[in-house]
């Protein structure tokens, strides 16, 4: 999925490596031409299991009187950010099943209109 403009992956620090317990991509509706909610519907219509990114806390209801101090960074996290399905029992099957459904959706925006 690496080749799909407006997917992106969590950066890898260079001191480090990623141990991808949890598979999220970001989508950026205007360079793949579809929203993350777009993809999220594609995926369940298959009955393949993903869900946005988790919702910041500042926007949840019970926090809604409270002082938020920053929060950009993770409302765009929210409104981009797809979690996958993942795990060590997926199969290379599963894996393929999920990167085609999401290859579908590449552009189906601008195909709607």
């Amino acid at each position: 999925m690496g080749d799909l403009p407006g997917i992106g992956f969590m950066p890898e620090a260079p001191w480090g490596r990623h141990n991808r317990w949890l598979t999220v991509i970001t989508i950026d509706p205007d360079e793949f031409g579809a929203t993350r909610e777009d993809v999220r519907l594609a995926l369940e219509a298959e009955n393949i299991e993903s869900r946005p990114l988790w919702k910041p806390m500042h926007l949840q209801p019970v926090y809604r009187d409270c002082e938020v101090v920053g929060g950009a960074v993770a409302e765009e996290l929210f409104e981009k950010g797809l979690c996958l399905p993942s795990g060590t029992a997926m199969s290379e099957e599963d894996q393929i099943r999920v990167v085609e459904v999401i290859r579908t959706q590449m552009n189906a925006d601008f195909v709607r209109r």
